[in-house]
């Protein structure tokens, strides 16, 4: 079946429609909860006893906190992206590749609420994924959060960004492989060498531009500013950096569900 035209977007909110949207993928996450939750658990598990408390114990401090307190941001940041692009990626594509994403197209939603329904469940895994690390962490004894608002900040904020790119490799993908392309080769690069274990003090002068040019850095080190007020760099970029990122990739998502991009195959 092809979907030729899409309802009209309705005027006012269809609450009854966005909780529906919502519903299901909550729905569709408690059914896979070892992918969804145990593994990236498991996974900053793995990191934090490795790199944090392992490795932490033969250096005593880093930017005047211990090791472990200052990767700990780093190794969330990491997990909050994974949590906030598989969940976007995986909603959208399967909804494409198993044909009842027509149900939505043909039902009394507009396009903001379908995007926003995604995009509120890309929230909700992401900060309880977030949650369950800080709990691991508080296992060692270094779970601490100084601002509470900056910290909620940056978890949503990032989990938006990375929930709506999700959204648009979800509507370019053509099979499993391509789901996995920028995971592979843009996402996992860049996070990790975005500050997770050092500090831009630790690189050679001559790549620490590198650092500044890496969007990861400047959401990793607004996380570790939130949680042990430890920050270099400037704030301002990050924030308008991440600003900039929500709007350009909201309107861009907007754009290719009312073309119908993706949706319309």
């Amino acid at each position: 079946m092809t979907v030729e035209t899409i309802v009209p977007e309705p005027m006012g909110v269809n609450w009854v429609g966005l909780w529906t949207i919502i519903r299901r993928e909550v729905s569709r996450i408690m059914r896979v909860p070892v992918q969804a939750f145990i593994a990236p658990w498991i996974s900053a598990l793995l990191f934090i006893f490795i790199f944090g408390f392992v490795l932490g114990g033969r250096i005593k401090e880093i930017g005047g906190h211990r090791y472990l307190e200052f990767v700990l941001p780093g190794i969330l940041m990491l997990n909050i992206v994974n949590a906030a692009f598989l969940q976007s990626t995986s909603a959208i594509y399967f909804q494409r590749f198993l044909r009842f994403i027509e149900e939505t197209l043909v039902a009394p939603l507009s396009y903001a609420e379908m995007i926003v329904g995604q995009l509120a469940c890309v929230i909700l895994r992401s900060v309880v994924t977030a949650i369950g690390i800080l709990a691991i962490a508080a296992c060692f004894g270094v779970t601490t959060v100084e601002n509470f608002g900056e910290f909620l900040f940056w978890v949503v904020a990032v989990s938006i960004i990375f929930g709506l790119l999700g959204i648009i490799i979800g509507l370019w993908a053509k099979n499993f492989e391509q789901l996995t392309v920028l995971n592979v080769f843009f996402i996992t690069p860049l996070s990790m060498v975005g500050g997770v274990f050092n500090t831009i003090n630790m690189l050679p002068p001559w790549l620490r531009w590198l650092a500044y040019g890496n969007p990861f850095f400047y959401w990793i080190n607004g996380l570790r500013h939130a949680m042990i007020g430890f920050h270099e760099g400037p704030e301002g970029i990050g924030l308008a950096l991440t600003f900039v990122l929500i709007v350009v990739m909201s309107l861009s998502v907007w754009r290719l569900y009312a073309i119908g991009y993706g949706l319309r195959e």
